[in-house]
This record gives C-alpha cells, sequence and structure tokens, in this order.
C-alpha cells in the first residue's frame, strides 16, 4: 500500500461558503493522507467529491549560497532600500503572514512582540533546525537588530510559522498540510522558499533497485499528480476571494540555473513557484550601478527581488548573509504586506488579486543592467508603495 494525498471538496453548498469567514471554516475541503492500494486510489480518483490525489514526493529547501558576514558598520540590509521599503509609509500592520520553511528560532531579538504560532508537520518538534526558516521570516517581518533593519514589514504582529521541512522528513503531504493550515489560520500571505525534489525522487527509486528509465518515468507521474494536486489546492485559495479570504502565495523560482559556466544554462522556474496562481520570485544582486540577475536564478520568473548578500536573522540571535531565490522571495512577502496595508485601507475588493495586480504594476524594470530581459527578470524589481 501507498501513502495518498486526498483533497476533498467541502460537503457544504459553495453559496453558503459567502456568509462570512468565521462560518466558512467548516466548510473548507479537507485534505486527508490515507493508505491505500493502487487500485483503490484509481477508483477514489473517479468519486466527484475528490478534487484531486496523488502519492507525495519529495521536497527540499532551495538551498541559499552562505556569503562572507557583513561589516559590523554595513548598516541596514540592502534589500530594503532597493524594494523602496524604506520609503513606505506602510508597515504591514494587522497583515497576517505564513512562512512554510524549516520552522524559527523564536528568541531571536527579531521577532520580539510578533505572535509567532508555530505548526509542526514534520514530527521533528517546533524550532528550526536549519537556519532557513529563520532567515526568511526575519526578511519579511524581522524587527531591528542593534540599529540595523533587517525587516520589510516591520509592523506585522502576528505569523504563522508551519515547519514543513524537516531534518529527516520532507514530502509533500507535508506541504499540502501547511498550506491547508495557513488558509485555516486565514493567512493574507504565504511565503515559500522550497521545491519539488524530482532528482530525489529518481535517485531513492534507482537506489531500490529500479531501472533508471522507469525510476524517470515513476517519478514523472507522481511529479504530475502533485502539480495537479497543487493546482487544485490553489482553486480553492482563489474561491475564497468571494468573502475576500483568498491569501496570495508567493514562491522561489529556484536556483538551478548556471548562466556563469554557460549563458545558455536557464532553467525554468520550478515547481511550487510555477503552479498556477503562484508568483514566482527571481534573485537580483546588488545594483553596480544596475542590477544583475544572479547567476543561479532561474528564468520566467513573475518578479525580481533582492537574492544575493542577504543580511538577515540567525539561530542564536545572529546575523547572517545569504543568497539565493529563497532570499528574494521573502522581500516579495514583505512588500506584499506593504500592498495589503494600503490597499486594505482603500477597501479595494478582493485584496489578494488587487495586491498581486499592483505588486506587478509597480515593479520596475529599468533599474537592470541591459543583457537582461523579462525572460530573466519577469515583471521587474518589487517595489513598496510610497
Amino acid at each position: 500500500m501507498d501513502k495518498y494525498i486526498i483533497l476533498k471538496k467541502p460537503l457544504s453548498s459553495a453559496s453558503s461558503m459567502k456568509r462570512n469567514v468565521a462560518e466558512a471554516g467548516s466548510e473548507r475541503p479537507s485534505l486527508v493522507i490515507e493508505r491505500l492500494q493502487r487500485h483503490e486510489a484509481a477508483e477514489l480518483s473517479r468519486d466527484p467529491g475528490i478534487l484531486a490525489i496523488s502519492r507525495p514526493m519529495k521536497i527540499k529547501l532551495i538551498r541559499p549560497l552562505i556569503s562572507a558576514a557583513e561589516p559590523e558598520h554595513a548598516g541596514d540590509a540592502w534589500g530594503v532600500a532597493a524594494v523602496n521599503a524604506h520609503l513606505s509609509p506602510y508597515t504591514g500592520s494587522g497583515v497576517r503572514v505564513a512562512v512554510l520553511d524549516t520552522g524559527i528560532d523564536r528568541t531571536h531579538p527579531a521577532f520580539d512582540g510578533i505572535a509567532l504560532q508555530e505548526q509542526d508537520f514534520t514530527g521533528e518538534g517546533d524550532g528550526d533546525w536549519d537556519g532557513h526558516g529563520t532567515h526568511c521570516a526575519g526578511t519579511i517581518f524581522g524587527r531591528d537588530v542593534d540599529g540595523r533593519r533587517i525587516g520589510i514589514a516591520r509592523g506585522v504582529k502576528q505569523a504563522f510559522i508551519a515547519k514543513v521541512i524537516g531534518k529527516h522528513n520532507a514530502n509533500s503531504d507535508i506541504l499540502f498540510q501547511g498550506m491547508h493550515w495557513a488558509l485555516a489560520q486565514r493567512a493574507n500571505i504565504i511565503s515559500m522558499s522550497l521545491g519539488f525534489d524530482f532528482p530525489g525522487e529518481v535517485e531513492e527509486k534507482v537506489n531500490k533497485g529500479w531501472p533508471a528509465d522507469l525510476a524517470t518515468s515513476e517519478a514523472l507521474d507522481v511529479f504530475c499528480g502533485n502539480l495537479r494536486l497543487f493546482d487544485s489546492l490553489m482553486g480553492v485559495f482563489k474561491s475564497y476571494s468571494v468573502f475576500n479570504a483568498t491569501p496570495i502565495v508567493i514562491a522561489a523560482a529556484g536556483n538551478e540555473s548556471r548562466r556563469a559556466i554557460n549563458n545558455d544554462y536557464r532553467i525554468s522556474t520550478s515547481l511550487p513557484a510555477a503552479a498556477e496562481g503562484v508568483l514566482s520570485v527571481a534573485a537580483a544582486a546588488h545594483p553596480n550601478p544596475l542590477h544583475a540577475i544572479a547567476d543561479f536564478s532561474n528564468s520566467l520568473p513573475h518578479l525580481t527581488a533582492p537574492g544575493v548578500n542577504v543580511l538577515s536573522a540567525w539561530p542564536g540571535g545572529r546575523l547572517k548573509s545569504m543568497g539565493g531565490t529563497s532570499m528574494a522571495c521573502p522581500h516579495v512577502a514583505g512588500v506584499a504586506a506593504l500592498w495589503w496595508e494600503h490597499l486594505r485601507n482603500l477597501r479595494s475588493p478582493q485584496l489578494s488579486q488587487a495586491v498581486a495586480s499592483n505588486l506587478v504594476a509597480s515593479a520596475r524594470r529599468d533599474c537592470f543592467s541591459p543583457e537582461f530581459d523579462a525572460s530573466d527578470f519577469g515583471h521587474g524589481l518589487v517595489s513598496a508603495p510610497i
């Protein structure tokens, strides 16, 4: 028997979902994990009450590049000014942010005064075993540390930390449970700096004795099933626009490209960033005087943000500089929080869609070196409302 992720339709009618957010919680589609025979899964997939069903696949961190520590006199993280957050009158106040990652070091001074709700989906307990989640959270909403600004949306007072990547446990069933939980918490913004591990899925099968071609075909089947499930879940998110509760989902584009070796070695945005309804983020380097796209940054993103030598929180009360689309993604999540506050104050309908539209419309394209184009930076460098 194999493990299956099953997304079920709600039992209640769609019209009842329109009453209000509080009542809608009981009518949210359910996500369950069951062990089934393949023929049972095939039969279940034909059930009209099932939105999607798939076996889980491996997920992985979009591994960052560790940079040399910035000197003490370096001041604020450079990404703050690059996205105009230092000029914005908005702080993300009242915006609910979810971070799906390796957890968080809640004792870090960058998170003082923030109500952090942790949920461990890995079975390994709360906390951050790696540091990746702490770094990403610091960029989104971290408070100043030793007089240095690291956070984009420093007015966020409530954050939901879903630990979906463990030291020994990282599969898509955990990711889907984390996303479903974030929706249940009514998060406005969901930030994910992770990817589906297709090579790891193939390798696992080969290590179990599968021929390489069959292992690849089997991994592709699981990958496609997870893509369909992800698209179905994003459809569920979109349906919540009737009561303005749709979260905006932002994900790192991936670090698989190798432009420094050969400019043709540009890999397209990977899943889940490439899924329908997700804003994918590429990584830009510090301007000199214009921005370059990082050599590792995957192509065909929606947006670009600072992703090289990014200073943020690190476990143990420290700061560390790191690079990767993992570091770019939380910049966009932070800027999205600023736009959310701004547009909420204007009483914009369907806030998630309005925020996404403004992120795209306000992005700057004239700040990149001429050798880069829209296939590299998408709509452009994200910019805060000012």
